[in-house]
């Protein structure tokens, strides 16, 4: 019988794909194994212990913790005790985790840290639903109202013990129907809203996934976007399903320790790892001399040109196929070692992925295959597969799932994993499923082989003041792709003509500076030098050569720091919020139009 609920998915799991090392966390230096037997061990601690907290059915239970096997454990117990899981973001400010709480009138929170308690003592008077904390790296209870992860285990350990019958009928009362999470949107445009994705809506994107995809026991996957976003949530499941082994990485800086460490087979990450990893490449690349420089360029060549005939669909010409070869075992294999030389393939989700990217690192033999989804289609939509891709798309819409593009160009889809609804929100409900479909506000396109291709969100784009329609996404990503620039928002909406706010590469601004002469107190004070910011200029004009005229970047406004989770201006998944970083920098835009106001479209 396949799972109804994402309960039955982990049962199922643990009793027939379990594996001494179903997790793997570094602990003293080394990673250290967790098997299946030991995560179920846990959850049932924590659900009877949860239980003794006085939660009950249909509670609302916040996880507010970075990724570890107490994340999983914590989740599964919220939904093993029939109650609903609200993952809360651990880069989230107070203020912020105040409003998620209240919205979802959350009764207990199991979180991380002594960081993030300091979080919860500095609201729990601004949340009267909230009744009990729970602190994973908690030694000792200090209150009934305030226990430690372990303590409040070993208690439920003996319950558990005492009345196991009456704990596995609460289990089995779990309808596929129910809620098992109400998940926050990051808010790019408005507040953020409270997202109810049922166990049925889950389990059909995992067991639709697995079908798919052909993992097993000979996997192995590197855990690094947070588990908080349903993306890298619904991969753990999807991964605990086939029997794969799940390593935490450390954090984001210890990614590439972590992957020689771990050796994964797959790794699911967000496009901006890709733009960094290329970025330490082509570095590597220019600062090599000799024999060794002229090797790579010979290697990526031949990889160019292989890549070229497999996106095609051709055969490689023999002698091509053996330069291919040659090159992989001289160069391509150290950069494959350097990413644990078991890799099979990247996953890439969360945001648009350059597709010119994806074809840079096939070239040396390392695929990426783009997906595409969002938080209310829990969340696949669809996927490029590994005997079935396309870059420049988001792949084939998943089977079971169905998505048509709408007279505007919207993509709509509908199917199983589309979500319940919004939490206490019906008519924003009803303004995104119609007639049974869900409107994604992307804008996008469906080729002639079912390919889905998204080109922009539809509130993001800009209409000019001439009456363009222009999509910004893909100028943004021609624009990041220049050494001269780490970061770029175009803006425009109503005016004669686009500009934007970059964040220029400083090394590459004080190279610059350098080689002209250029004498300067600041950084932030080079930035306006009149000649910087042409230099800036040449960089936006030679990355964005070939766009149609209305479509080019007349206009720069140079950003000293990059934007960030911290101040606001990116989502936890790395989103620039538009409307955020345009009120900003409110003054500096009005000033640039006004100084230019004649300037032609």
């Amino acid at each position: 019988m396949a799972p109804q609920t994402i309960v039955d998915l982990f049962e199922e799991a643990v009793t027939h794909k379990s594996r001494t090392d179903a997790l793997l966390v570094k602990r003293e230096g080394s990673f250290q194994p967790l098997s299946s037997a030991e995560v179920r061990s846990h959850v049932q601690g924590m659900v009877a212990g949860l239980k003794d907290l006085g939660v009950e059915v249909g509670d609302r239970v916040a996880l507010l913790s970075e990724n570890r096997p107490e994340w999983l454990v914590s989740d599964i117990a919220i939904l093993s005790a029939g109650a609903i899981n609200v993952p809360v973001y651990p880069t989230l400010p107070a203020n912020q985790i105040e409003g998620l709480l209240n919205d979802a009138g959350v009764k207990v929170i199991i979180l991380s840290t002594a960081e993030q308690l300091e979080k919860i003592r500095e609201i729990q008077s601004k949340v009267p639903t909230l009744q009990a904390t729970v602190v994973m790296d908690l030694e000792e209870p200090e209150s009934d109202s305030l226990r430690s992860f372990a303590n409040l285990q070993d208690q439920g350990r003996q319950a558990w013990q005492r009345d196991p019958d009456g704990f596995l009928k609460v289990r089995q009362g779990i309808g596929p129907q129910d809620v098992a999470t109400i998940i926050y949107t990051s808010g790019t445009t408005g507040p953020p809203k409270g997202v109810m994705l049922t166990h049925a809506n889950i389990v059909a994107n995992v067991v639709e996934l697995s079908r798919v995809f052909d993992f097993d026991h000979r996997d192995k996957v590197l855990s690094l976007l947070p588990l908080s976003h349903i993306f890298e949530r619904v991969a753990h499941y999807l991964m605990f399903y086939c029997g794969v082994s799940i390593a935490y990485a450390e954090s984001i800086e210890k990614v590439p320790i972590n992957m020689q460490e771990v050796q994964p087979t797959v790794v699911a990450c967000v496009p901006r790892f890709f733009e960094k990893l290329h970025d330490r490449v082509m570095e590597s690349r220019q600062l090599s001399t000799g024999l060794k420089r002229a090797l790579s360029d010979w290697a990526f060549g031949v990889g160019e040109r292989h890549t070229r005939h497999i996106l095609q669909g051709t055969t490689p010409p023999p002698a091509l196929a053996f330069q291919r070869f040659l090159a992989s075992r001289i160069v391509f294999s150290k950069l494959q070692q350097r990413l644990g030389g078991r890799l099979r393939f990247f996953i890439s989700g969360g945001a648009p992925l350059d597709p010119s990217l994806a074809e840079f690192f096939l070239s040396a033999g390392i695929l990426i295959l783009e997906g595409y989804g969002l938080t209310e289609t829990s969340p696949v939509i669809a996927v490029n597969l590994p005997n079935r891709f396309r870059f420049g798309t988001v792949g084939q819409p998943l089977p079971g799932l169905e998505a048509k593009i709408a007279d505007d160009g919207e993509v709509l889809t509908r199917g199983p994993s589309v979500m319940l609804g919004y939490y206490n929100r019906p008519e924003e409900t009803r303004e995104v499923i119609k007639e049974g479909w869900f409107h994604t506000g992307d804008i996008g396109h469906l080729d002639s082989d079912g390919f889905l291709k998204i080109t922009d969100r539809k509130k993001d784009l800009i209409v000019t003041a001439g009456g363009k329609n222009v999509a910004p996404q893909p100028i943004e990503r021609l624009l990041k792709a220049s050494p001269a620039l780490l970061n770029a928002v175009v803006l425009g909406d109503k005016r004669p003509y686009l500009c934007a706010l970059v964040v220029p590469n400083p090394e590459a601004v004080s190279d610059y500076a350098r080689e002209q002469g250029l004498s300067f107190e600041s950084y932030g004070e080079l930035l306006q030098n009149p000649q910087v910011r042409e230099f800036l200029m040449n960089a936006v004009e030679e990355s964005t050569a070939g766009l149609a005229s209305f479509e080019t970047v007349k206009n720069v406004i140079p950003v000293e720091k990059d934007f960030t989770i911290e101040d606001g201006e990116l989502t936890p998944t790395l989103k620039v919020k538009r409307r955020v970083v345009e009120k900003r920098f409110k003054n500096q835009i009005e000033a640039l139009y006004a100084e230019s106001s004649s300037k032609p479209e």
